[in-house]
């Protein structure tokens, strides 16, 4: 079963991967580290459901080399990709708006605050669905998200 509180420390680590990603002096130690987040937060099996925010050309990343580029940018398959994670962030918060258990899938919905350098936060709407792989670890098998709607 996964519960709220595996939810909770799933998103609390996905902040501090993210951050540690755009912590790195250069940009092949930040390959380096989001190859290994991506492998230790997302499932890789094939089933992988990835919109990230910024991604508008080629929206879906279903697989690590996508979604490294989303993260680190300097893919040739993905030109629009500039590394969201190399802002770089200090840190990410996370407001679920609601989490649904569901034995051994769990869907949390909500907004998560990226914080930049200048202490500024940037607001994204954000619904992942987490399932456990075949390891027992918790991991994200959709990854939908959004900057809010500015109309």
């Amino acid at each position: 079963m996964i519960t709220r509180t595996d939810v909770e420390a799933a998103q609390a680590a996905w902040g501090t991967g993210i951050v540690h990603i755009g912590s790195a002096d250069e940009w092949d130690i930040a390959c380096e580290r989001a190859e290994a987040f991506i492998r230790t937060h997302y499932v890789l099996d094939g089933s992988l459901l990835f919109c990230p925010t910024k991604a508008a050309h080629q929206q879906f990343r279903p697989n690590l080399k996508s979604a490294r580029s989303y993260f680190v940018g300097r893919d040739e398959s993905y030109p629009e990709d500039g590394g969201f994670a190399l802002e770089p962030w200090t840190h990410v918060r996370f407001e679920n708006t609601g989490i649904v258990e569901l034995g051994e899938t769990a869907i949390a919905m909500g907004n998560y605050f990226f914080t930049n350098t200048r202490g500024e936060d940037t607001k994204v709407e954000y619904t992942f669905a987490y399932v456990r792989d075949a390891s027992g670890s918790v991991k994200i098998q959709t990854h939908h998200s959004a900057l809010p709607y500015s109309g």
